[in-house]
């Protein structure tokens, strides 16, 4: 396997357009987000981590236009923009929490940013509480647990999957591009050479990192198939559904339910056009040592419990 031209630490953000930038807004902040800034041009969203944004939307015609991620310098950007086909030269760049970055398309054309040095911000306060469970019965004594109504707590971005009628390439590229590495292949049940899914994770040597934070799967066209969001505990997972139930005009796909592969505990919503948007809490992680697996469809996709994806939800690729 040959040597990646660098590899990324962590996804940064992902960058949508649409139309309404109020709709949006009203959608991002009832799913746990909140807003760090807005322009005429653009909104940008945080979590309660210190990142400056997690989240941005552009002005225009509905659109997804691509993901960042973190580089480990700024000398990786430089490397990046010198070895990688169309990338861009090293710029400012001229948003809000400012930075540098290098743009280059993944093998489907969406843009990857990466990025180094934005701003961040002091961390927002979030409710917790200690769970009395299994042996550890006396985690919360004297104390009652009772949870109060509103969004989901929102932590960071955790990873982004695009839909691609050319799975092998796009891996192809992430690897030798960004130095990510494969936690789980998915394949055909009835043809190991036929790859349905790939869930990538960075690599950071000997550091644990989540499961993945960019997958491909297979679909007749590209776009995006969802964005994933950490929130804080399970509770968060449930307390979100509870919330944007309770608008009655935003779209629930699918959950909540605990995947096979990352073991994350889910629940899925689409945005007022389409773009997909998941809450996650635990889920499995990696390092370098943990290698990669390869498994059948049977095996791979669906629910530890919890209902199976529906066709929608399989099928979403939105441009």
């Amino acid at each position: 396997m040959s040597e990646s031209i660098i590899k990324v630490k962590d996804i940064a953000w992902a960058r949508l357009r649409s139309p309404d930038l109020d709709a949006q807004e009203d959608f991002l902040t009832a799913f746990g987000l909140q807003r760090t800034t807005r322009t005429d041009k653009a909104l940008y969203m945080r979590g309660t981590d210190p990142d400056h944004h997690i989240h941005i939307t552009e002005l225009g015609d509905p659109a997804f236009l691509g993901l960042a991620f973190w580089a480990a310098s700024e000398e990786d950007l430089h490397k990046l923009s010198a070895n990688a086909q169309g990338a861009t030269p090293v710029e400012d760049i001229d948003e809000p929490g400012g930075g540098k970055r290098v743009v280059v398309k993944d093998y489907n054309g969406f843009d990857f940013e990466i990025v180094w040095g934005v701003e961040t911000l002091d961390p927002l306060p979030v409710r917790t509480e200690k769970l009395n469970k299994g042996s550890d019965k006396q985690a919360r004594v004297d104390r009652i647990n009772r949870l109060a109504d509103g969004p989901a707590q929102v932590k960071r971005i955790g990873h982004g999957v695009i839909s691609t009628p050319h799975v092998d390439a796009s891996v192809a590229w992430l690897h030798d591009t960004l130095g990510f590495i494969v936690s789980d292949d998915v394949h055909a049940e009835d043809d190991p050479d036929k790859l349905l899914a790939s869930f990538n994770r960075t690599d950071c040597g000997p550091e644990f990192v989540d499961h993945h934070i960019c997958m491909y799967a297979l679909t007749e066209v590209a776009g995006l198939n969802h964005l994933g969001y950490e929130v804080q505990d399970i509770d968060d997972v449930a307390i979100g559904q509870k919330h944007l139930q309770s608008f009655e005009k935003y779209r629930h796909i699918w959950g909540m339910g605990r995947h096979k592969l990352g073991s994350q505990v889910f629940d899925y919503w689409k945005d007022p056009w389409g773009r997909m948007h998941e809450h996650w809490t635990d889920s499995d992680v990696f390092n370098v040592a943990s290698g990669s697996n390869k498994v059948p469809a049977s095996k791979g996709f669906g629910s530890q419990w919890g209902t199976n994806a529906p066709q929608e939800f399989r099928d979403t690729a939105t441009e």
